[in-house]
């Protein structure tokens, strides 16, 4: 298989992600998957490939009518990435984690389906943005995508409820900062939860709006 310079590099990057995520303890099995775009499809790990375990040459290539073009079948949670690409502008990469606080955040009764983490801090308002709730959903059910399709042009990252998070990003290493900064606000969030908490007023928001381009 020949690949361009820029695919052979990416594929290497998804390698060094995958593992930096088992490293943290985010992607325990073989749970977890990320994808990058590419000029001529998309890259997608593959089905029961622990991210800890990935190999360059493995990682499946799709076209944007989801064939398989190289390497293994891919996750059958693809749609959800899919979602985001077709949905929302700019997007270069998606991470899926079964991360363990924001799973066990996801579990929780009485959430706001809006936005289920507040703004407690600045770096997740700036990096994760208004994180919406998507209702449960079995694994690989393709309703999966079309909830991520109803609210990506206007969210970056979701929760699903009983399941995790799913973080886009421009590129591979901003999603993987994103996803990092929601899984350390989860735990912040459940270390706090039945608490009072001061969290980051409207005046407090948009400085960093206007300084680092948050959106929230």
């Amino acid at each position: 298989m020949t690949l361009s310079s820029d695919e052979a590099r990416l594929r290497d990057e998804m390698v060094r992600t995958g593992a930096g995520f088992r490293a943290l303890g985010l992607a325990p099995g073989t749970s977890g998957n990320l994808s990058v775009r590419l000029e001529d499809g998309w890259l997608m790990t593959p089905t029961n490939a622990g991210l800890g375990d990935l190999e360059p040459e493995r990682i499946s290539k799709l076209d944007w009518d989801g064939n398989l073009l190289s390497g293994d079948p891919p996750t059958k949670e693809s749609v959800l990435h899919r979602a985001f690409y077709e949905n929302r502008p700019g997007t270069g990469a998606v991470v899926h984690l079964h991360a363990p606080h924001a799973v066990a955040l996801s579990c929780l009764d009485g959430l706001d389906t809006e936005s289920c983490i507040p703004p407690i801090t600045p770096y997740f308002v700036m990096r994760v943005g208004r994180l919406p709730l998507l209702p449960y959903f079995r694994p690989g059910d393709p309703a999966m995508g079309e909830a991520v399709a109803r609210v990506a042009k206007d969210r970056g990252s979701v929760l699903l409820a009983n399941h995790g998070p799913v973080v886009s990003g421009p590129t591979l290493s901003a999603a993987r900062a994103a996803m990092e900064e929601l899984e350390e606000t989860a735990r912040i969030a459940l270390l706090l939860h039945g608490r009072p908490i001061r969290v980051l007023g409207e005046h407090e928001i948009q400085p960093l709006r206007e300084t680092f381009g948050a959106v929230w």
